[in-house]
């Protein structure tokens, strides 16, 4: 069994899936779409996921065209999949949603207010699976400007206070998860040093913030990751 990781860009990557994957011995390969690497047939895996990246869903280049194209396949095939920030915007415009600028621009782990960034799940949406483990609220680091609009097909799992739309399902199997859970703090540093957008921001409250919360944030992430590699039966 092995399963696919795309990056959009080469400093968003799997993180802490990268830790569940290897501790249960699950092989994986990664394809970095920045560095030049191509989309693989997904029909070879038996789960993938795509992570973040600067580019809109909305975006007609030859990239974006074929990675929506690809995860159409990946629907029609019914292969577990899960998008996370602009792999989930993927997802729902592959599968006929669409994906536009969000009212508010979410960045970081906390909001205007000065509050955390919660996810909160919706009712009657608190024994889906992939969200087995999970409290009702918990915290998200986020870094887009752009949100979805589901069409009739898809499920809205949880919600946001700022941004509604925050952990989607598409058919049987596909899943998308607006903010960052894969985040680990190698990874933070090296977004805080890389990333335009937070590099206008206040670095150490950011680290600071993280440090808060970053028990509960790793294992609500483990917890995710195991609940959809049981969905997609590789553990």
């Amino acid at each position: 069994m092995k399963v696919l990781v795309i990056k959009n860009i080469s400093r968003e990557g799997p993180g802490i899936l990268k830790d569940s994957l290897e501790n249960r011995k699950i092989e994986y390969d990664i394809a970095d779409l920045e560095a030049g690497d191509t989309f693989p047939d997904p029909r070879d895996y038996d789960a993938v996921f795509v992570f973040g990246g600067p580019d809109s869903a909305n975006d007609r280049t030859e990239k974006m065209e074929d990675e929506i194209a690809k995860v159409r396949t990946i629907i029609e095939n019914d292969i577990p999949y899960m998008g996370i920030c602009l792999g989930m915007q993927v997802l729902v415009k592959a599968a006929g949603g669409r994906v536009l600028k969000s009212d508010v621009k979410e960045i970081g782990f906390t909001g205007p207010d000065g509050e955390y960034f919660e996810v909160e799940i919706c009712e009657g949406k608190e024994n889906e699976t992939f969200l087995a483990g999970l409290k009702n609220h918990f915290n998200i680091f986020h870094l887009h400007g752009e949100t979805v609009e589901l069409n009739e097909d898809m499920e809205l799992l949880a919600r946001g206070k700022l941004c509604r739309n925050q952990i989607v399902k598409v058919g049987r199997n596909a899943y998308g998860i607006q903010g960052h859970l894969e985040l680990n703090f190698e990874m933070l540093n090296l977004w805080l040093e890389k990333d335009p957008e937070l590099r206008a921001l206040d670095s150490e409250k950011i680290r600071k913030d993280f440090q808060l919360i970053e028990e509960g944030y790793r294992k609500n992430a483990e917890n995710l990751f195991s609940n959809f590699l049981h969905i997609a039966g590789l553990i």
